[in-house]
């Protein structure tokens, strides 16, 4: 049991890392489609995401709605979903980009507190500190200006929110449920409330700029299932803090493909957000040592 408790994590960690990595890439592929309405990006970043968890649940025969005891959590998860991304490319558009990112990156820490407060997992003040070691990190990366009107900063503070909400949904269904079909779930519930405006806002694309959104879709279906995949796994306590990965593959993608480099406040940031991270790992190591030896004493 141990030994499956302690996989798992790790299986997690994977995963989230996976997720994290996933996102940012399809950030770049947003990027570098130019300039289409935020509603025509997030259609096909779904679209492609649930013809592929589609073809899983065909593959492996599995339900396109969950089971009905489950089907309320899957309508939460999907409605918290749905907002939150809509509020994260309504602060998109309206907000500096590096404050719109920050708030995309309060859901990591919002999912330990609210799946401390809604699950009762147990939180300790060292897992708190890490976190927030994670957070603070963050922010000398992304050195947000708020230099905004309220509007847009209340709705992407929102949109962290409901996605910390909605991935709490996700660690609600476990194992109840398979991943793909609460990915599938989610996509084309979200497909169908965005369809109308997307076809009120559709803008004529090239063919690179349809490549580069069916790219991101790809990648943002990477994020997702990492993400569905790893809360299945662990608490958010555990993992969560592995979701700052993704800013260190965004600040590489940024060197590579758009020639920004990061400068020194931000270096810091990203040892500061991996001195935590392996805080937070030797801290879990530590802990599974102490759980056996007590257990072979008992």
């Amino acid at each position: 049991m141990d030994k499956l408790i302690k996989s798992n994590r790790i299986k997690g960690i994977l995963c989230i890392i996976a997720s994290a990595c996933g996102f940012a890439v399809m950030s770049a592929f947003i990027k570098m489609a130019g300039d289409l309405p935020s509603f025509q990006k997030t259609f096909f970043r779904n679209l492609v995401a649930a013809l592929l968890a589609l073809y899983l649940i065909i593959k492996h025969k599995g339900s396109l709605v969950g089971k009905k005891e489950n089907r309320k959590v899957l309508v939460l998860r999907s409605i918290f979903g749905t907002i939150g991304i809509v509020c994260n490319y309504y602060a998109v558009d309206r907000l500096v980009l590096s404050d719109a990112n920050m708030l995309n990156k309060l859901s990591p820490f919002l999912v330990v507190i609210f799946c401390a407060l809604f699950l009762k997992e147990k939180i300790n003040l060292k897992q708190i500190t890490m976190v927030t070691v994670a957070f603070i990190g963050a922010l000398f990366i992304i050195k947000p200006s708020f230099d905004v009107q309220v509007i847009p900063y209340l709705v992407g503070v929102m949109g962290a929110v409901f996605a910390a909400l909605a991935y709490t949904c996700v660690r609600v269904l476990g194992n109840k449920e398979d991943y793909y079909t609460i990915v599938f779930f989610f996509s084309t519930f979200s497909l169908i409330v965005i369809l109308p405006v997307f076809l009120a806002v559709y803008k004529p694309m090239t063919l690179m700029q349809l490549v580069y959104l069916l790219l991101a879709g790809v990648s943002a279906s990477v994020g997702q299932f990492g993400i569905t995949l790893a809360y299945k796994y662990a608490p958010a306590k555990e993992i969560s803090i592995y979701d700052y990965s993704g800013i260190i593959c965004s600040a590489v993608l940024g060197i590579v493909f758009f020639n920004e480099s990061p400068d020194i406040i931000s270096i810091f940031g990203y040892l500061v957000v991996f001195a935590a991270a392996f805080d937070m790992f030797l801290y879990n190591k530590k802990l599974d040592k102490q759980d056996n030896q007590r257990k072979n004493i008992l």
